[in-house]
């Protein structure tokens, strides 16, 4: 039995862009972040059936954090 705590995924995105910008800003906030994703859609490339899906994974003590973030980001107008 582990001692660690289960990851929590805050997002989810079908392909690796989204999913690398949403953990840079919670990297950025000073999160720990893991990309769960499997790894034939992406040595392949593959976006259907789910292989193309990427989850944004943090500490549980870090959920309500990152959702906020997300959030305060998905929110904010868009300039220029």
């Amino acid at each position: 039995m582990s001692a660690r705590p289960e990851l929590v995924v805050v997002y989810t995105s079908q392909g690796p862009l989204a999913a690398e910008v949403a953990r840079s800003k919670l990297e950025a906030e000073g999160l720990q972040v893991v990309l769960r994703y499997e790894a034939v859609g992406r040595v392949l490339g593959l976006t259907v059936d789910g292989l193309g899906r990427v989850e944004v994974c943090v500490h549980p003590n870090d959920v309500a954090l990152a959702q906020a973030i997300l959030e305060t980001d998905a929110d904010a107008p868009i300039e220029g």
